[in-house]
């Protein structure tokens, strides 16, 4: 459609068309001084001669560079245009509208600095050495829209490597929220995460994550579903990835169809594109959750999910509990650098999940198991959590 619009032969500029194009008309972010230059004596300081000083005292403390330039607000949201929203591999020029948007809602919702960087190279040694030698100028990395199974082994590589926070969003940004959902959805039905049994559609990045922050969080039991049925330790055709995840899932031994495991299951999840059919969701147990989460078309629609289910989410917008990880990003990155942490570890994860639960746990009903991104209590309750947990756990260095 909007190949349509921009090849169009009627003469009109595409943004009179379609109001998106005229929004990111000249893209959507710019750079702003945050210090005046109004005569002389300002650029003798904001530059020559007085930047010298700042310079000096650096090389001498390289640890001052967090006080005197920004490195220590500003993110860097690294990809390489290989799995990008719904539009899969489109290349890094056409990510760069994405990776715009992402660093504004960084800077909208968190207060944090964010410059898009997409990287014309889908080689993982080539696009973690370019990351490598970026760093000294950033205070934290967001790896966006990298395709998996890649994108696990860029993140690990990465994290090994550079002494600020690393994280990629596809995998733990999701899985945060989708845990900050269920928790409520579980003590809106009055059980415990230890009483659940869920089946995650899907095994790509976030499919993993989710897994891992459940298993984590002390669900009782989860299977995950790719293309081919469970991931079971007794298929074969199971990649590095697929196979470690089979070690740590599926306590219950399922094998077989995505079908066959949702019987009498209390929670779906779906991160996978494809279709749930209709029999499969009436095979659950009662009071049901059906997370579905691919967007915009959902493996299970909300008007089918509702039949059968006591807590319904979505990926999408104009339905009520979108998993969106808008909610979390900002806060994690937002107290990481508050604090100058080193990583960001699993328990500041399960922090920012449990402080985005408690932000309606008073409000729960079953349209209102996740607060709306526009909830101003948010970002400062995961900020705060994300940033004690760092202390706790000896990642912080302030």
């Amino acid at each position: 459609m909007a190949a349509e619009i921009v090849n169009q032969k009627d003469g009109l500029e595409p943004d009179v068309i379609d109001p998106a194009f005229a929004l990111h008309r000249g893209g959507k972010m710019a750079v702003q001084a945050t210090v005046p230059v109004r005569d002389a004596d300002d650029l003798s300081l904001a530059y020559t001669p007085g930047v010298a000083k700042v310079c000096s005292a650096i090389a001498e403390q390289p640890e001052l560079v967090d006080d005197y330039t920004w490195k220590s607000q500003v993110v860097a949201v690294v990809t390489d245009g290989s799995a990008v929203l719904g539009l899969g591999d489109i290349g890094p020029k056409a990510s760069l509208p994405v990776m715009e948007g992402k660093a504004i809602l960084f800077k909208q919702f968190g207060g944090v600095e964010a410059v898009p960087l997409a990287l014309d190279t889908q080689d993982a040694d080539e696009i973690v050495d370019t990351v490598v030698r970026l760093a000294p100028s950033f205070g934290g990395v967001n790896l966006e829209d990298i395709a998996a199974p890649r994108c696990f082994e860029i993140e690990a590589r990465l994290k090994e490597k550079l002494d600020i926070p690393v994280f990629h969003d596809d995998q733990h940004g999701t899985a945060i929220v989708t845990l900050a959902a269920l928790r409520n959805a579980a003590k809106l039905s009055g059980r415990a995460l230890g009483q659940l049994r869920a089946v995650i559609s899907g095994a790509g990045a976030a499919g993993v994550a989710i897994a891992k922050i459940l298993i984590e969080a002390g669900i009782g039991d989860v299977a995950v579903c790719d293309r081919k049925g469970v991931v079971s330790g007794d298929r074969e055709d199971l990649t590095e990835v697929k196979r470690e995840l089979a070690g740590f899932t599926n306590k219950a031994g399922l094998t077989g169809s995505l079908e066959n495991a949702l019987a009498g299951a209390d929670v779906f999840i779906g991160v996978s594109g494809g279709t749930v059919p209709e029999e499969a969701v009436a095979a659950m147990a009662e009071d049901a959750f059906v997370f579905a989460m691919a967007n915009p078309n959902p493996e299970v629609h909300p008007d089918v999910a509702r039949k059968y289910a006591s807590v319904v989410a979505t990926g999408r917008s104009d339905y009520p509990n979108q998993i969106n990880n808008v909610l979390a990003f900002p806060g994690i990155f937002a107290g990481a650098l508050q604090v100058r942490a080193t990583d960001i570890t699993e328990g500041m994860k399960l922090a920012a999940a449990e402080a985005l639960a408690a932000v309606v746990a008073d409000e729960l009903s079953p349209e209102r198991v996740i607060p709306s991104p526009f909830d101003e209590r948010v970002a400062p309750a995961v900020t705060s959590a994300v940033a004690a947990a760092a202390r706790a756990e000896g990642v912080a260095r302030r």
